[in-house]
C-alpha cells in the first residue's frame, strides 16, 4: 500500500467529523461536484481520494482521459475540499490507514450492490461507516466517454 499527500500538505484533521470520498476523478463533472458538496455537509474535514492512473487500469481495464496530477490539482483547487490524497488501491481500509476518516461517502449506485456490501463491510471492520447520496444519473464519466468516443 502507497498512499501519499500531494499538492496540499497534511495536516492533522481539525476535531470532528473527518469525511473521505473515493474517485477517479476523471473528467469532472456537476455529478462529481455534488457529491463533494454533499459530503462537505456531513463532515468537518474533508478528504478526497484520487484513485491514481495505475490503479484505475489495473482495476477498471481502461485508464483515465485526465492524468492522475491534473486530477488531483483539479480537485484540490476546490474551496470545499480540505485535503486531497493519490490513493492507490481499491481496497479503501488501506486509505483509512493512512487517514483515519469516520464516514466515507459514495454515490448511492453503490448501494445494495456487491460491491456496496463489500465497502460497507470493510468499513466497518475498522470503525468507519459508509453514507450514500443520490447518484447524478444524467452526468457521468462513462457517459461522457461514450460522447467522445472514447470507450
Amino acid at each position: 500500500m502507497r498512499i501519499v499527500t500531494t499538492v496540499r500538505r497534511w495536516e492533522a484533521p481539525r476535531p470532528g467529523v473527518v469525511g473521505y470520498v473515493p474517485g477517479a476523478w476523471d473528467m469532472f463533472h456537476i455529478g462529481h461536484l455534488n457529491i463533494l458538496r454533499r459530503a462537505r455537509e456531513y463532515c468537518d474535514t474533508l478528504v478526497v481520494g484520487v484513485t491514481d492512473d495505475h490503479a484505475l487500469l489495473t482495476g477498471k481495464g481502461r485508464a483515465p482521459i485526465i492524468p492522475e496530477h491534473e486530477r488531483l490539482e483539479i480537485v484540490t483547487a476546490l474551496s470545499i475540499v480540505d485535503h486531497a490524497i493519490l490513493d492507490h488501491s481499491f481496497d479503501k481500509r488501506d486509505a483509512w490507514r493512512a487517514v483515519h476518516f469516520d464516514v466515507l461517502f459514495k454515490g448511492d449506485d453503490w448501494r445494495g450492490t456487491v460491491k456496496g456490501r463489500q465497502l460497507e463491510e470493510q468499513m466497518a471492520e475498522v470503525g468507519a461507516r459508509v453514507h450514500y447520496f443520490p447518484y447524478t444519473v444524467h452526468t457521468s464519466s462513462t457517459h461522457l466517454r461514450r460522447a467522445i468516443g472514447a470507450l
